[in-house]
């Protein structure tokens, strides 16, 4: 039997590995896709708003010649960590189950089955993205996802959303020869949008280069054409695709099913802030599912600590 079940492969689930091997419990982390994840689905282009030290973990240098590393260089950093670490861990295995049965946890996942005495939740937010809920949504040229904006080239195409994925989003593919459109639900664009971004999207609008509706919403998408909802009324635009940056959210279902209390309003998961230990004993969260459907509260810098906090707990009350 596992002293310790991770689930989740991201950068806190590594870290919290790493804080097991160090306290010498035996652990497996099992992660459903590849190895950190939702770094590997970032776009391309991608650039950390963090400086790589604060995205360290385990106390492991990430030496970057770069201010600020990009996607690349994190999953470089990640990989290496695990490698040299021999860190444990089985990739695209996904946790179907996880049943409380007296002092341990009966986990089944699409490849076996496991025994521990605890498990850590650490599956971040990025698999489910936010919906539009508006027809057409369905429709194959509207995207939750960006990989690259070459695909975009020359094409009419709306981005919506006025955070950091977005506007990224929109002035790519803007500089790669698309004609955008951005709609924005508030009056400008988000105070979070990277400081060196922020002063490059409004110069672009005001200069017209980017068209952008404010207290505007997507309201209906078709093949060639969609429907913007402005305070003049309801426009419609030609377009070939919409990128729907409208953010992601943590597996809400999945906690549910494993008995995780859920507030009714924000379904921020119940855990004890000084141990991370949730309504279930011997269940704990880490990374940025703490948060609920507030997933700017927390980022790879400010939940390392996750980690330590909660091994902590698991030895002392082993110790107990």
């Amino acid at each position: 039997m596992l002293d310790i079940l991770i689930i989740g492969g991201g950068p806190i689930g590594l870290a919290c590995g790493l804080a097991a091997q160090k306290a010498s419990l035996s652990f497996l982390i099992v992660e459903k896709g590849c190895l950190v994840n939702s770094i590997y689905n970032y776009p391309y282009t991608m650039t950390f708003f963090s400086t790589s030290e604060r995205l360290e973990i385990g106390g492991i240098p990430f030496v970057t010649i770069n201010n600020k590393p990009n996607r690349a260089e994190a999953l470089e950093y990640y990989r290496r960590v695990t490698l040299s670490n021999n860190l444990p861990i089985n990739l695209f295995e996904e946790v179907t189950e996880v049943k409380r049965d007296g002092d341990h946890y009966n986990i089944n996942t699409c490849k076996a089955s496991y025994q521990a005495k605890r498990v850590i939740l650490s599956t971040g937010f990025y698999d489910v993205a936010v919906n539009l809920d508006i027809p057409g949504e369905d429709l194959p040229k509207v995207k939750h996802y960006y990989k690259d904006p070459h695909y975009y080239a020359m094409q009419k195409v709306i981005v919506v959303g006025s955070s950091n994925s977005a506007i990224d989003v929109a002035l790519e593919t803007y500089r790669k020869g698309a004609e955008v459109t951005l709609v924005i639900r508030g009056s400008e664009v988000s105070s979070r949008v990277k400081y060196w971004v922020r002063p490059d999207i409004i110069n672009r609008i005001e200069e017209g280069s980017i068209k952008a509706y404010f207290n505007a919403e997507l309201a209906e998408v078709r093949e060639f054409e969609a429907d913007i909802r402005t305070p003049e009324g309801l426009i419609t635009i030609p377009n070939d695709f919409v990128m729907a940056m409208t953010g992601y959210k943590p597996n809400f279902n999945f906690l549910n099913k494993l008995g995780i209390n859920l507030s009714a309003d924000k379904f921020i998961p119940e855990y004890n802030p000084d141990t991370m230990e949730t309504n279930l004993p011997g269940m704990y969260l880490a990374g940025v599912v703490c948060g609920g459907l507030d997933t700017h509260l927390w980022f790879i810098e400010n939940s390392r600590i996750h980690a330590e906090m909660i091994i902590k707990d698991i030895l002392s009350k082993q110790q107990a």
